[in-house]
């Protein structure tokens, strides 16, 4: 339990930091003169970096075990921040975002991986603990950039450096037991557990794959619209402020870090199954209903979407875990990296949307895609099957 507080942690800090560049897009929209397409230009340079390289170094850590893998990550998030905080044109904000990305793109998949051989069995739980700390951390990176960058400008951009420096001290525990654990692995005195295969055959695994990354895409283009233009539509739509916005984009985040705690050990219990089906499609209602409401109900109802479509992500991830149990780093990857490039995609193909049709047509698009979550209707549920 102790390694899953601390990789919770390190995600909690990374995501944080991750956060901060969607939080700071209209700081930087007013400073450099950015349009929406250039916003979600940002996002899409962004999200690739965090997510093509992701399966490819998920790939590599299964091969090439190795603890220093989460510093070099975090090291990479800094001088990211660094160059964002001074950056005074486009391409400048471009090449900061990049090495961000990167620094995402090591560490989600190689802590995914450590989180399930700590796990004791319990994949779902584990998880959770896992995606709330970088679900927290997302939710945070809103919040301080209200109240430390928005006051005081993109300059300050560069005390958030000063916490990833930071967050290697934070890693150190992890450095230690990951060490000890590969050192006993490489003399034989240990082995790692590994699930077993499942019941289904090579053609229904590679048929549930699909089926996730439908959900996966569902889920991630209408996150994207909250996520990165949230702020906007509440400054265009109610008038609001930008640090209002910014509050408003804390209170989901928050939400969505409660979702994902409640989804894993739910779906221990339940099956996964039910809970990927229930988060995304039940979120459909309000995500209908949304566009269409006044202020106050805006932002409930942005909580309770981010409070039942975020528990599904871990489902997702350990379902997909559990079809291939000896492909850890592999599955971590490609779905943390398929979250993020389909996230970063999105927010280009809606950035473009809203410079041409309004901020307002995007969200009343968006609100659809919750209703694809009925095709999980067609996973087959591997907890009943197997007892």
């Amino acid at each position: 339990m102790s390694i899953l507080l601390s990789l919770s942690l390190a995600h909690l800090l990374n995501d944080a930091l991750q956060s901060v560049i969607a939080a700071v897009y209209p700081i930087l929209k007013e400073n450099l003169s950015l349009s929406f397409t250039q916003v979600g230009l940002i996002t899409l340079v962004y999200q690739i970096c965090a997510s093509v390289f992701q399966p490819v170094f998920g790939w590599w850590f299964d091969k090439r075990p190795n603890p220093w893998y989460l510093i070099v990550g975090s090291l990479s998030t800094m001088i990211g921040l660094v160059v964002l905080a001074y950056a005074g044109a486009l391409y400048g904000v471009l090449i900061a975002v990049a090495f961000v990305g990167l620094g995402s793109s090591v560490i989600h998949p190689e802590a995914s991986r450590l989180t399930h051989w700590a796990s004791g069995g319990q994949h779902g739980l584990a998880q959770s603990i896992f995606q709330v700390g970088g679900n927290f951390g997302s939710s945070l990176g809103p919040l301080l950039a209200a109240l430390i960058i928005a006051p005081y400008g993109q300059h300050y951009i560069v005390w958030f450096a000063g916490v990833a420096f930071v967050s290697i001290l934070f890693k150190w525990p992890i450095f230690r037991w990951y060490r000890v654990k590969l050192r006993r692995m490489r003399s034989g005195a240990t082995k790692v557990a590994v699930g077993r295969p499942v019941w289904l055959s090579k053609r229904r695994i590679v048929g549930s794959l699909v089926i996730l990354l439908v959900l996966i895409f569902s889920k991630y283009v209408y996150m994207a619209s909250l996520t990165n233009f949230y702020t906007f539509y509440l400054i265009e739509k109610f008038g609001v402020t930008t640090q209002q916005s910014q509050l408003f984009l804390f209170a989901f985040l928050l939400a969505t870090a409660v979702g994902t705690l409640l989804g894993g050990p739910i779906g221990d219990r339940v099956g996964r199954k039910y809970v990927i089906w229930g988060s995304i499609l039940g979120a459909a209602p309000f995500a209908l209903w949304m566009p269409h409401a006044n202020l106050f109900w805006t932002g409930v109802l942005s909580v309770v979407i981010g409070l039942v479509i975020s528990s599904a992500f871990s489902a997702i991830l350990v379902y997909a875990q559990e079809l291939l149990p000896t492909k850890l780093g592999l599955i971590s990857g490609l779905f943390f990296g398929l979250a993020f490039g389909i996230a970063g995609i999105a927010a280009a193909v809606l950035g473009n949307i809203a410079d041409i049709r309004g901020i307002d047509y995007v969200y009343r698009f968006c609100a659809y895609m919750p209703l694809l979550g009925i095709v999980a209707v067609f996973l087959p549920d591997i907890k009943t099957k197997r007892s």
